[in-house]
């Protein structure tokens, strides 16, 4: 992590400490958990949401292989545009709550992985909801679904939608956090 993806991020979290989350990007250690648990030659369509400053990214990228297609969704626009200019081959969007029509849109039938930095516990219930719906729509049966939050709140919400096939706790991320893998029931 360079000092200027520091100050972008740390900007977007001044701003808007509920949509962002977090005081710092993603760390390295928390970025390769997010992607340990894919079988990449499996993977044809990935989704991030909540990209940021790429720190994800960046991982899925050394990982792909073939033509996975790519779709990012980032509502911060400074990091937006990074993102697209560091990643020129991947889709990037604004608003993960376009999900279903960003996948329609680049042909996509359904998503074999989602991963998540998004701040769900932050969001309304209603916000919520209308996320989850949209990521267990846009993913095949059997897809799975990552998502890193800080707390073991979105638990129970999570189980609702998805088989939990484990929780891993990071403790090198500030701040630490626990990732979820879920597959699609």
């Amino acid at each position: 992590m360079n000092t200027n993806e520091w100050f972008l991020f740390l900007r977007g979290f001044l701003r808007n400490p509920l949509r962002v989350g977090s005081v710092m990007p993603s760390s390295r250690f928390l970025a390769a958990k997010m992607v340990e648990p894919l079988k990449w030659s499996e993977v044809q369509a990935i989704a991030e949401l909540g990209s940021g400053t790429g720190a994800i990214t960046h991982f899925i990228q050394e990982q792909l292989t073939g033509q996975t297609k790519v779709v990012l969704f980032e509502m911060d626009k400074r990091m937006r545009n990074n993102l697209t200019a560091q990643y020129p081959d991947f889709k990037c969007y604004s608003n993960a709550y376009q999900l279903i029509k960003r996948m329609n849109e680049n042909n996509i039938d359904q998503f074999d992985c989602i991963l998540s930095g998004l701040p769900f516990f932050n969001f309304t219930s209603e916000m919520r909801n209308k996320l989850l719906n949209q990521i267990t729509e846009a993913l095949k049966p059997g897809g799975i679904f990552i998502a890193f939050q800080y707390s073991l709140q979105m638990k129970r919400q999570l189980e609702e939608s998805f088989t939990i096939e484990k929780i891993d706790f990071v403790p090198f991320n500030f701040p630490p956090a626990f990732v979820y893998t879920c597959r699609k029931k």
